[in-house]
């Protein structure tokens, strides 16, 4: 009785471990390599693989909100162009 109560207890403390585990819930599953006009881009974010996300990618933010997954600037002449273009117009603003 008491090897069922402490086996319940293990098994209770190994699913509290794997629901309280932080898994990103944002995080690009494809990317598309369709280029768009730059001013729709709001902002951007890089998304590296391996720090809680399974591929690495660019999610390019619009103005009206929606978040779109492109390839990572390393992999994209495109998307690289878009960031630099980003970094600067900000860099202007300021």
């Amino acid at each position: 009785m008491a090897s069922r109560v402490a086996l319940l207890l293990l098994l209770a403390v190994i699913c509290i471990g794997f629901a309280a585990a932080e898994v990103p819930a944002d995080c690009c599953l494809s990317v598309t390599d369709k280029p768009f006009p730059r001013s729709k881009v709001e902002s951007y974010i890089v998304q590296e693989a391996g720090l809680g996300c399974d591929i690495s990618a660019t999610v390019i933010i619009t103005k009206s909100g929606r978040r779109l997954c492109t390839p990572h600037p390393s992999l994209s002449r495109w998307v690289k162009t878009l960031i630099a273009h980003m970094q600067k117009t900000k860099g202007a603003q300021q």
